[in-house]
């Protein structure tokens, strides 16, 4: 079964230095019939100006994970972390027993513009930790990406849920095929358009897929980026 979640029926709210969109409910955006997927809890599509950012703030038991599509994200925590991610570098933080941290549009003249996303994790009370890496998503085309898994495999960050990630840049009519290893899945399109198992979608639809078998994936015109999730 196919279920769109349209762009222009997520909540939303521009605070002047945020422009933020939320797939599901989220701080004052409050819908119940949107308050997750399976355990994908949080889908934001930011756009922060230039030296603006989220002054620091705490997370406890969530698998936060961050994807930056233009620009540049700093991040700083209580654990001692911190760096600057781009479009291709993918950050993960367990929040575990809990953290604090900021994140910075670290370009006093650039917007950055992300993607953040939280799952439920398997585990409570895990000590926080966090990671970031860099993924050749842009210099290998047309194909996915494995960003995130429970087990690490194939260089993925590993993340305390039953979840896996995946990620892909497809140029103009090129497609990619994934058959899901969980019954759920939720595909959420960051760039571009594309039709999923015949189903036309653009930039900041979100698509659940349960009971689908497989997905597949084919860019519009202007090509596509979008992030793929297998979910339990």
């Amino acid at each position: 079964m196919l279920t769109l979640r349209p762009r222009n029926e997520r909540g939303h709210a521009n605070h002047g230095w945020l422009d933020t969109w939320h797939t599901f409910s989220f701080n004052t955006y409050y819908d119940p019939a949107h308050m997750g997927f399976r355990g994908l809890r949080v889908i934001n599509e930011d756009i922060v100006a230039p030296a603006q950012g989220f002054g620091t703030h705490g997370h406890q038991d969530m698998e936060i994970l961050t994807y930056v599509l233009d620009g540049e994200l700093q991040h700083r925590d209580s654990i001692g972390e911190g760096g600057v991610i781009r479009h291709g570098e993918v950050q993960h933080m367990s929040a575990g027993s809990g953290v604090r941290h900021s994140e910075f549009n670290a370009s006093a003249s650039e917007l950055v513009h992300l993607l953040q996303i939280w799952i439920e994790p398997k585990t409570l009370g895990i000590a926080p930790s966090y990671s970031q890496q860099v993924f050749p998503i842009a210099a290998e085309l047309n194909r996915l990406h494995l960003i995130a898994s429970e087990d690490g495999r194939e260089g993925s960050l590993p993340v305390t849920a039953e979840a896996e990630l995946r990620v892909a840049q497809l140029t103009a009519g090129a497609g990619v095929e994934h058959a899901f290893e969980r019954p759920y899945g939720w595909l959420q399109v960051a760039r571009g358009s594309l039709t999923a198992n015949g189903m036309a979608l653009v930039a900041g639809d979100g698509l659940a897929l349960s009971n689908e078998t497989k997905v597949v994936a084919m860019a519009g015109a202007e090509g596509a980026e979008f992030l793929l999730f297998d979910l339990a």
